[in-house]
């Protein structure tokens, strides 16, 4: 059946929070816009005049599509190259979703996407919908086919799952290029103390390429490891610029609500490293190098005006 310019209409006006709930149920901008595309087919498919809440349908229909792409995706991630980290997004992006609450914020930053792999796929779902969305109970247990019982216990059960002991500091637009600012200078200033002085004795520095640019395969750990590494990925070298083919400039950005380090080389951004900032100090670096996973970011960036570099590499 034909879709009316209404029906049209009423499924782009839910395209946003369509995308931000695929995104947080899949870490992956790419396949949230391909699953909401699917949704968007199946609403093309659908008899609409027999369809009573169509917000409620589509989330539904949207939630199940994730659901089956994370079994999937598990799978694949056992033959993963390296580590594996979700797709990064820069500030301003349609696809973080709502913000108005510490949990909304929370549930969007890399640190939570990653604890959420951590999760069964049902339990990722009802986690999303209830702290990200504020979907009430009933609604994700006629989302998911369980009871609003089955649906409260497995919110507690997820959250717990979730909660790894870090206090997570939120910082404005203002006090995050601060962080960036004095990490930069520690991290080229040639020595490892002042990198040392700003991380948390168990801070951890993860590398995601995918197999297709090189990072390292195992976590660096520990305030001295992390801070090593640091000094030597910012000290400039002709062997570097001969891998990535240039001088990267470096910027100052936010991305998943954390501070962020962009890398930019030719109006391409080549890596996305976000901070992990506590009351103790910077607890994890997360650096996507997947060219892969860049693609929105490098779309994103080309979009705004950045101010000049704070440095190169």
């Amino acid at each position: 059946m034909a879709l009316t310019m209404s029906d049209v209409d009423r499924f782009e006006a839910s395209r946003p929070r369509l995308e931000a709930i695929a995104y947080r149920l899949l870490g992956s901008a790419s396949e949230a816009e391909d699953a909401v595309q699917e949704t968007y087919l199946r609403w093309q498919a659908a008899d609409i005049g027999r369809i009573e809440v169509p917000e409620a349908w589509l989330t539904k229909v949207l939630t199940n599509l994730c659901l089956n792409q994370l079994t999937s995706a598990r799978a694949r991630r056992e033959t993963y190259v390296g580590q594996w980290l979700p797709e990064p997004l820069l500030a301003g992006d349609p696809m973080l979703g709502p913000a108005d609450t510490a949990e909304q914020r929370e549930s969007v930053s890399l640190a939570v996407l990653v604890l959420l792999e951590r999760l069964s796929p049902n339990e990722r779902a009802v986690y999303v919908l209830r702290e990200a969305f504020d979907y009430p109970h009933r609604e994700i247990a006629g989302i998911l086919d369980i009871s609003e019982a089955a649906s409260q216990q497995i919110f507690h059960r997820a959250k717990k799952h979730v909660a790894d002991g870090k206090v997570r500091t939120e910082i404005d637009e203002a006090a995050a290029r601060r962080v960036i600012d004095e990490f930069l200078a520690a991290a080229t200033s040639g020595r490892t103390e002042p990198l040392v002085r700003m991380l948390t004795e168990d801070a951890v520095s993860i590398g995601d390429g995918g197999g297709k640019v090189p990072a390292r395969a195992k976590a660096f750990e520990g305030a001295l490891a992390v801070a090593r590494f640091m000094r030597g990925l910012f000290k400039p070298s002709k062997a570097k610029r001969a891998l990535v083919g240039g001088s990267p400039e470096v910027f100052a950005a936010t991305a998943n609500g954390d501070p962020a380090v962009v890398a930019v080389l030719d109006g391409r951004v080549i890596g996305v490293m976000c901070l992990e900032v506590t009351p103790e100090g910077i607890a994890a670096f997360r650096n996507q190098v997947n060219p892969d996973k860049l693609e929105r970011a490098t779309r994103r960036w080309a979009a705004g005006d950045h101010g000049e570099p704070l440095t190169s590499m």
